[in-house]
């Protein structure tokens, strides 16, 4: 089973990653990390933040001379605007002096955010305890370990694209391609990764103005994974649904607030001779479907066509324009404010949610098909797909 664990602070000295499970003998160097972690922190829309951290990864485990050894592997990407919060974000007591210096402890929870719930939960009176965690900044770690899953997937064909369907209530409505790599490639191209070009222009306005009325905006973003075997994720028990899996990994990114799997909701309003995908079969390909409209799922199992998954980001919550909060010292209301935020964060989301879709694909592919060596992975998948051919 492969599995992650992330710790870190958004001020803190750095982003940890441990991964587990990956087998050994796979290529993995930090360029196909940094890849990641760069377009992370691009897009259309993002704040200052992205200025200071220029986020690099240091492979300091499970990996010897450019290949996994099976061992845990451990990554870790500094945060830069530490120096700026040594004392403030220190493991180490504080002296009277040192403490007289600190910034007062925060007391006034922002709406839209883990501040006032999380301090109530674990009884803290400075909320910067919660508030540091629970920021957007963690998402550096699990995109390093999407990363490592991209890598685990393109070892065995299997291909992740993505792109932005929608930003601020502006719709693309060109969003086709050739496949994956087309896909891949104009996304990449695009500043708010949209496909539609003339949606695009409207999307960067909308961003602009959010920006100027202090406010900020959200959409959503679409997630494509190509190659995939008939059979990962399983019927058996509710927990092995790979479909399931996937949708609690999406909502669990900041800000998202929905998932969608193929057509997702539209299906409600739709007659079942017009939702389901009918069965077809070849001697050279084997079956596949005519549509893909259940988005390569049935019964929480992969049934070999293209994975598709859409998610929705809610407008990020940190504004320059003031939400009404109250002290929970004074328990007086007052107008909550920031000093650095984005105004929209989608085109980022769209990266974070293909690497943590990325991690639960090929944590599927490596409980269906072995998880100790690459080459008995590869030829235990050879078998699979003649068999599932031939069936």
């Amino acid at each position: 089973m492969m599995r992650y664990l992330t710790a870190g602070e958004s001020h803190g000295p750095q982003q940890t990653t441990i991964i587990e499970g990956l087998p050994a003998n796979m290529e993995l160097v930090k360029e196909d990390i940094n890849k990641e972690l760069k377009r992370r922190q691009g897009g259309y829309g993002r704040g200052r933040r992205m200025q200071i951290e220029k986020d690099q990864v240091q492979i300091v485990s499970g990996v010897r001379h450019g290949k996994t050894t099976g061992a845990p592997v451990a990554l870790v990407v500094e945060n830069d605007d530490f120096k700026h919060w040594t004392k403030i974000m220190g493991a180490e007591p504080l002296s009277e002096e040192e403490e007289k210096e600190v910034k007062r402890k925060i007391s006034r929870p922002r709406p839209g955010h883990a501040d006032l719930n999380g301090a109530i939960k674990y009884g803290h009176r400075d909320m910067r305890n919660v508030l540091e965690r629970s920021s957007a900044r963690e998402t550096t770690a699990r995109v390093c370990a999407g990363a490592v899953a991209k890598k685990v997937l393109k070892t065995f064909g299997i291909e992740v694209g993505g792109q932005v369907l929608e930003i601020g209530g502006i719709k693309a409505d060109n969003v086709t391609y050739n496949d994956i790599h087309d896909l891949q490639e104009r996304s990449e191209n695009s500043p708010v990764r949209c496909l539609d070009e003339e949606a695009a222009e409207q999307m960067m306005k909308a961003i602009d103005d959010a920006k100027k009325e202090g406010d900020s905006i959200g959409g959503v973003v679409q997630t494509v994974i190509t190659g995939v075997p008939i059979g990962l994720g399983s019927h058996v028990q509710y927990d092995r649904k790979l479909d399931a899996r996937i949708a609690r990994s999406v909502v669990s990114i900041n800000a998202f607030k929905g998932v969608e799997i193929g057509i997702g909701f539209d299906a409600a309003s739709m007659p079942g001779s017009q939702v389901h995908d009918e069965i077809t079969w070849d001697k050279e390909s084997g079956y596949a479907r005519k549509t893909n409209n259940l988005g390569g799922f049935e019964g929480g199992m992969t049934n070999g066509m293209p994975i598709v998954v859409q998610g929705v980001m809610k407008p990020i919550p940190t504004l320059y324009k003031p939400l009404q909060s109250v002290d929970i010292e004074t328990k007086e209301p007052f107008a909550a404010s920031i000093e650095r935020s984005d105004s929209c964060a989608v085109p980022a989301a769209s990266v974070v949610m293909e690497n943590v879709i990325a991690f639960e694909v090929a944590s599927a592919l490596l409980e269906t098909f072995g998880a100790d060596r690459v080459e008995a992975i590869a030829k235990n998948l050879e078998e699979h797909n003649r068999w599932a051919r031939e069936f």
